[in-house]
């Protein structure tokens, strides 16, 4: 299968062109500098330059493949315009694909956000795949509903008979390479001298090693059914507390609960705080059963052992 990937630089894009490869497929990058020219060609990739903001040729590369595998962002408008920014620069994107790949039957799979359908706060029970992304305006959702419209557009697509689906990724996606929410945790810990969790810290958050990730992009590209989610989790989720220890027992700091207060909580978190006290308990069952897809990495506690995430020294 001829694939077009964007995103193939950042973290998740750099372990799913390997894993395509891998698999027999060719693989074409989106790539706006000489640099990720470079990384990407020796992943294996092929280059195509272009960016985002180039609608035309999006729908031109993905006119010109067998399918989509949309992992990138605007990460750029994040300081001035947040989420909210960023979700709507990403819109047009999906819906440029969506006039490329109409009629054709092709696999466009996207990430998301395993907060969309809002699991645990706002469902009270563990989400799955079938629970919708939540409407835009739902004021549960804080920051992360901005990226819903998104996922439900993606979704939408496979009524124009386009295979699309989306895959929501875990709050945590660990390797030797993340610089995701865990490396924000370590830093915080090491700057307050202690790790800290929300209240109780019986909040759960999910994870899932980069690998694993990768496995599942290639699998719904090459059979997942239209208009689906699936979820890039290990099954159910784990304490922030036992996050939070297991990061100050490798410092060699305490773990300390910060009160669920006003003032004291921001404080400690800062930008993190409205992430931190949520909770995301999600099953990853249809996921497994409708794609046979299955972990083989290490689970989060056993890779914080591996060394990379505390190099010695």
């Amino acid at each position: 299968m001829r694939v077009f990937v964007t995103g193939g630089t950042g973290h998740s894009g750099s372990y799913i062109i390997p894993e395509l490869i891998a698999a027999g497929h060719e693989v074409t990058g989106l790539v706006r500098s000489d640099t990720a020219a470079a990384a990407l060609s020796a992943l294996g990739a092929k280059i195509r330059r272009g960016d985002l903001q180039d609608l035309d040729g999006l729908k031109e590369a993905a006119a010109d493949s067998d399918g989509v595998i949309h992992v990138a962002h605007r990460q750029d408008l994040l300081p001035s315009g947040g989420m909210a920014a960023v979700a709507a620069a990403e819109l047009p994107v999906m819906l440029a694909y969506g006039e490329a790949l109409a009629g054709t039957g092709k696999p466009l799979v996207a990430a998301g956000s395993i907060g969309s359908p809002g699991t645990g706060t706002y469902l009270g029970r563990p989400g799955t795949e079938e629970d919708p992304a939540l409407p835009v305006g739902d004021e549960h959702k804080g920051t992360l509903r901005a990226r819903n419209v998104v996922e439900s557009a993606v979704i939408g697509l496979a009524e124009q008979k386009v295979r699309s689906s989306v895959v929501r990724i875990a709050n945590i996606m660990h390797s030797t390479t993340d610089r995701g929410f865990l490396p924000m945790l370590i830093a915080l810990a090491k700057e307050k001298g202690f790790a800290g969790y929300p209240g109780a810290g019986a909040n759960r958050w999910n994870a899932l090693h980069a690998r694993d990730v990768a496995s599942l992009f290639r699998l719904a590209l090459e059979k997942g059914p239209a208009g689906s989610y699936w979820h890039a989790v290990e099954d159910g989720g784990i304490p922030f507390r036992e996050i939070a220890e297991a990061i100050g027992s490798r410092l060699g700091l305490p773990a300390v609960s910060v009160p669920l207060d006003e003032l004291i909580l921001p404080a400690h978190f800062g930008f993190l705080t409205n992430v931190v006290t949520q909770s995301y308990p999600t099953s990853n069952l249809i996921t497994r059963r409708t794609l046979g897809w299955e972990p083989a990495q290490p689970r989060l506690l056993a890779d914080l052992d591996n060394g990379h995430y505390f190099p010695a020294g």
